[in-house]
């Protein structure tokens, strides 16, 4: 679990909450979020739909859960098995039911009492995307976006690392260098829509937080190849940047699970792009202050057209 260790961040977390921008459950990295938060963090999702109206992706729209056999199929449990969240529930008898109930009148455990279900939190919001691309694609491949909540079991007093989140995404899937050509378009487009807004942003090679001491290759060969680029701004550190938009290519890793060709009969190739939505909400509140009518009249121009 992370804690915060820097006397600034944890001033800054302080003010978030008394001035109503986030809102603690009491569970780390769990928060509701008020009102002047949510308005600034629905009018930065409004511009970038606004930036890529012309693309013309299939707006799609899932629940917070996934079945838990596409967790199974993508490999997640093997390399992110430190990340994942289960969905369980109570499938027992009136007898059991008062027991459990007892139990947690008591303050003992109950958990015992559920079993597993067909679905599991979402870890990414681009995972329910791919079995809808099965079979031969067009020329042209397809284009998606999509906004979804994310969970991912990483308790922190970190206000930019939550458990609980909403990712922005555009899913790409098509011949190899569209999809790169794509990538490397938006890569530069998010960067000068972040720029736009005043926030001091830097381009990085990164990993996933792939588990264990296999993971660590992984993590390196994905660095090494450049399959994962993120967007970074110093929020709760100058040094070490917070990454609020990525870039993934992951090449024919999903494609060969699900059978998704391009018009050639080759496997196509995937790549995704996300915003974190409540990390750029963070970013612009951290650069430009609490106070959002003393903000830049650029950056506002932007988000209140």
């Amino acid at each position: 679990m992370t804690q915060i260790t820097s006397e600034e961040t944890r001033a800054f977390k302080a003010a978030l909450e008394a001035q109503g921008f986030l809102l603690p459950s009491g569970v780390r990295g769990v928060n509701g979020f008020g009102p002047a938060f949510e308005d600034i963090l629905q009018r930065f999702n409004a511009l970038v739909s606004r930036v890529a109206a012309d693309d013309k992706a299939e707006e799609l729209t899932f629940p917070p859960v996934v079945p838990r056999a596409l967790i199974e199929k993508m490999g997640y449990l093997g390399n992110f098995p430190h990340l994942i969240g289960s969905v369980h529930s109570f499938f027992g008898s009136d007898a059991k039911a008062r027991e459990m109930a007892d139990q947690a009148s008591n303050g003992e455990r109950w958990e015992a009492a559920l079993d597993i279900t067909d679905v599991m939190m979402t870890p990414a919001a681009c995972y329910p995307v791919y079995p809808l691309f099965s079979g031969k694609l067009s020329p042209n491949g397809r284009l998606v976006t999509t906004l979804n909540w994310i969970f991912r079991h990483e308790p922190s007093d970190e206000p930019t690392r939550f458990q609980s989140f909403r990712m922005r995404e555009f899913i790409r899937v098509g011949p190899s260098d569209v999809v790169v050509a794509w990538r490397d378009q938006w890569l530069e487009r998010a960067r000068t829509l972040l720029l736009d807004l005043g926030l001091p942003v830097e381009s990085d090679v990164a990993n996933d937080p792939f588990f264990g001491r296999v993971g660590k290759m992984l993590a390196a060969n994905q660095r090494d190849q450049k399959l994962k680029f993120e967007l970074k701004v110093p929020v709760i550190s100058s040094t070490d940047p917070t990454a609020i938009c990525s870039f993934n290519w992951h090449q024919e890793h999903f494609s060969s699970k699900f059978g998704i060709q391009d018009a050639d009969d080759r496997l196509a190739h995937t790549a995704c792009l996300g915003f974190g939505l409540e990390r750029v909400t963070l970013a612009l509140l951290k650069t430009h202050g609490l106070d959002t009518t003393l903000w830049p009249a650029a950056t506002r121009a932007l988000l209140w057209p």
